[in-house]
């Protein structure tokens, strides 16, 4: 069980990561730019806590933790106006 949820934060993160890079090549904003950086950063961390979590579960769940905790982004700008749930998952921007 603690293997399946450290690999569905990893997916997650990782999908979050590419949709980042995505609105960066799009719009050129750099905060964006550096959630995608902070993203791979993290998912290199939570990988780490997906490898160890079958051996010892406590000490890949915490990197797991760790990883997410890295993966916070910062405030950002506004570039969904008109975008709907689907379109944002996707990165589709408005500017």
């Amino acid at each position: 069980m603690y293997v399946y949820i450290s690999m569905l934060a990893y997916v997650v993160v990782l999908f979050l990561t590419l949709r980042d890079i995505r609105i960066f090549r799009r719009t050129d904003i750099i905060s964006y730019r550096k959630g995608a950086l902070k993203g791979i950063i993290a998912s290199t961390v939570i990988l780490f806590g997906v490898i160890i979590t079958p051996a010892n579960p406590e000490m890949g769940l915490l990197a797991v933790f760790v990883g997410l905790l890295i993966n916070r982004k910062g405030v950002r700008e506004k570039v969904f106006t008109e975008a709907g749930t689907f379109d944002r998952l996707m990165g589709k921007t408005d500017i």
